[in-house]
């Protein structure tokens, strides 16, 4: 019987599996050991295109433990796309799911943070925003205005201190987490993207402009989050990010 290509894929993935059936070279030998070979080099590819894309997860976890779990990972969810680059995208829902990690709890939303890093490097590039075509505007028509992100921009929200999980297990010398919840924006001034913590209200806003919110009604948002909520921090922060690349000014 001839191996089907659900057969082959199952197998390649598994190496408790036997060889399928039927699988021959050109002189029509069985292929066994070649197969075996062949196993193995996909095995150990996707494996590093997972420590490349979630180096924190691995150091969190060791080397060890990250390769047996990305074994586990691979043989569920093997790639959807020849572009190694974007392997790895269901890696956070699994950790959420993974009983043998429950007790680390964070993990998942660090995964889910360096997922969105990965997307921010590799998304479109955009002219960014003249900050000028901002202070043109008066007072009352900047608040009516719509401001559009720039592609690499993502917002991330955790129960967990996910930034500086990041931060202190990627540079040297950071200071250690504190138990706090985080939220995150994530910008790309030229070509690597860089993590912000940010506040919840300035989250709330930075959500509502990304849904098509003007910046008063953002700004309402946010005052639900936090009266005190003080738009100028996370508009400066925006600008000199280059994370703006349009306005949408209010019509007459």
């Amino acid at each position: 019987m001839v191996a089907t290509q659900t057969d082959f894929r199952a197998a390649l993935l598994d190496p408790e599996r036997a060889v399928p059936d039927g699988l021959t070279d050109g002189d029509g030998r069985p292929t066994t050991r070649r197969f075996a070979v062949y196993r193995n080099n996909v095995t150990v590819a996707l494996i590093e295109a997972l420590r490349t894309g979630f180096p924190v997860i691995q150091k969190l976890l060791g080397d060890q433990n990250f390769d047996q779990l990305a074994r586990l990972f691979a043989r569920a969810h093997p790639p959807t796309s020849p572009m190694m680059m974007h392997y790895g995208a269901d890696l956070p829902a699994f950790l959420d799911a993974f009983k043998p990690l429950a007790h680390i709890g964070y993990l998942a939303d660090v995964a889910r943070l360096e997922l969105a890093l990965r997307r921010a490097y590799h998304a479109a590039d955009a002219v960014p925003l003249d900050p000028a075509r901002l202070g043109a505007l008066a007072p009352e028509d900047l608040m009516r205005t719509q401001l559009h992100l720039t592609p690499s921009v993502q917002l991330l929200h955790s129960r967990w201190p996910i930034h500086d999980i990041w931060t202190y297990n990627t540079f040297a010398n950071a200071p250690k987490p504190h138990g706090i919840a985080q939220s995150v924006l994530i910008t790309r001034t030229e070509f690597d993207p860089e993590p912000h913590s940010i506040t919840r209200a300035q989250f709330a806003w930075l959500t509502a402009i990304r849904d098509g919110a003007t910046l008063e009604d953002a700004v309402d948002t946010a005052t639900a989050e936090d009266p005190d909520f003080d738009l100028g921090p996370v508009l400066t922060l925006l600008v000199q990010h280059n994370a703006l690349t349009d306005l949408t000014p209010p019509k007459e």
